[in-house]
């Protein structure tokens, strides 16, 4: 039985035990079942909202994991990138080390930033190979 309905009950009791509601105690006990009758409304009122919060709750994190999901997809296309092939070059001229990418060896040269000498690749060849 759920509070309000108890609460209905005793009023109901109270009543039928023809309890006189014009002497102190009878008003002390008409007193207390209403304020039990009232109390009992609230708390049920109270679950209402809590169960329609927790609902709300539930969306919302399914919501957040849909957003993760997307996010951590992005996040795994970007590793992807980042794992690019670097190929280190050593210029003939000074000695600099040169960090190539794929896209730099498509282009089939590269100056030198510390001497300003040329470098040209063979893109034939497995490995590239500096060529003067």
């Amino acid at each position: 039985m759920d509070l309000p309905k108890k609460a209905a009950y005793l009023k109901g009791l109270m009543e039928g035990l023809n309890i006189d509601t014009e002497k102190p105690e009878g008003k002390l006990l008409a007193a207390i079942v209403d304020l039990l009758n009232d109390t009992a409304d609230t708390v049920d009122d109270l679950a209402d909202v809590i169960d329609a919060i927790s609902d709300e709750l539930d969306t919302i994190e399914e919501d957040m994991d849909e957003i993760e999901d997307y996010l951590l997809d992005e996040d795994d296309e970007d590793e992807d990138e980042d794992n690019e092939t670097i190929y280190e070059v050593k210029c003939p001229t000074c000695g600099e080390v040169i960090d190539l990418d794929e896209e730099m060896l498509d282009e089939g040269s590269v100056v030198c930033p510390k001497c300003g000498e040329t470098l040209e690749f063979d893109e034939e060849e497995e490995d590239p190979e500096i060529e003067i």
